[in-house]
């Protein structure tokens, strides 16, 4: 029999902790971090951000464990709130979690952990959570009111392995999109060399002067006014740029009029290539957007194309992230971005690379379709079973 219960009376619900700027170091002890978790829920172990020891010691009870769900807590906006959620697995397990992160654990052994994971995921779960955001903001002692129901152990493990299986899927799907994006770089040796020693000599310049490049532009203070957002105009972010796996198919926020007037709007094709946060991610815009000065916008002129120069950038980017100053974030100004100096193979190799690419991206985008049937089906079941267990 379904009984139900407060999430808080089954689960340790709180956020985590953010370290001060004078306690960020290079090294340490990693925090885990918003752009660490992709807006699938994917996570990366890639972290840039450390504190000592001594200092992550102090909050040792808000360090992740393997299993602990995460949802975004805080945001700009109020629609961008729990937008990612996901599972810690081994590589988050021991981070320190930032205080944007509300983490959700399991306290009784009525109640699976992975069963609230899905039990969060569900659309009618993410609808209450959204119901519940106290302007930009998601407590802990507010989501811990929320009623879970709670069916018997048994069928808890059955519900489990029915949306594992799903999501399995998607998994699978991921992956297959995730080799596909492989393809490119390898191509790319193929075709010009290594990158860093340009074995086929090729003439070297300036990224200045293989096109235009230009900060994004968001004038007003504060950034986060409301009058900004919610309108038709789609509004980029580094986080976009780095999740977007090469092409921005995608966007979590949008401008109004009066955002676009304070803004600029760049039109589909344009490269963009991060400068604050994540540093040197690029993704290549769909569709017409905005973005923000922590962005730059390349478009090429009649020596280059965009795909060349993009997948340079994609050798060079764990260099220019090593390398960048970390003030209160890491962040590279544009003018670093000028003075990079790029081998420029002939255009028509460049864009016979360019029509390669093309037919990469366009399989890809046949597994994108794939990948989004595949997470419609597991929304769908998880409605079908949630909802027969209240």
């Amino acid at each position: 029999m379904t009984r139900h219960a407060r999430l808080k009376e089954v689960a340790d619900v709180f956020n985590g902790k953010t370290p001060g700027k004078a306690d960020h170091r290079y090294s340490g002890h990693p925090v885990l971090k918003i752009k660490n978790v992709a807006d699938n829920g994917a996570f990366s172990g890639d972290f840039t951000s450390f504190v000592d020891t001594e200092y992550a010691q102090k909050f040792r009870k808000k360090f992740v464990l393997e299993g602990d769900i995460l949802v975004l807590n805080s945001a700009h906006t109020a629609s961008y709130v729990a937008s990612k959620i996901c599972q810690a697995n081994e590589r988050a397990e021991g981070s320190l979690p930032v205080g944007e992160w509300l983490i959700v654990r399991s306290k009784s052994d009525l109640i699976l952990q992975d069963y609230i994971y899905f039990w969060i995921r569900s659309s009618e779960t993410r609808a209450a959570l959204m119901f519940i955001v106290n302007g930009i903001h998601l407590y802990p002692k507010d989501v811990g009111e929320l009623l879970i129901p709670i069916p018997p152990l048994e069928e808890q493990r059955r519900i489990v392995d029915i949306l594992n299986h799903a999501s399995s899927i998607k998994r699978l799907r991921d992956d297959a999109k995730a080799k596909a994006r492989e393809i490119i770089p390898a191509l790319f040796v193929e075709m010009f060399g290594d990158p860093a020693s340009n074995p086929k000599g090729w003439e070297v310049k300036k990224l200045s002067e293989l096109g235009a490049l230009d900060r994004g532009k968001s004038k007003h203070r504060p950034r986060n006014d409301p009058t900004l957002f919610g309108g038709n105009h789609p509004f980029i972010q580094t986080g976009d740029v780095a999740n977007s796996g090469g092409v921005i198919t995608t966007f979590t926020e949008t401008y109004s009029d009066i955002g676009l007037a304070q803004s600029r709007l760049w039109k589909a094709g344009t490269l963009c290539i991060t400068i604050a946060a994540n540093i040197a991610k690029t993704g290549v815009l769909a569709f017409d957007a905005c973005f923000p000065d922590s962005v730059v916008g390349f478009t090429p002129n009649n020596v280059s194309t965009t795909e060349y120069v993009q997948y340079f950038l994609h050798f060079l980017q764990p260099y220019l992230e090593k390398s960048a100053p970390q003030l209160a974030q890491k962040n590279i100004n544009l003018e670093i971005l000028r003075d990079i100096n790029i081998p420029v193979p002939p255009r028509p190799l460049q864009q016979e690379f360019a029509e390669r690419v093309a037919e990469v991206e366009g399989i890809s985008a046949l597994n994108d379709k794939a990948v989004v049937a595949a997470e419609q089906l597991a929304q769908s079941l998880m409605s079908q079973v949630f909802g027969s267990v209240v």
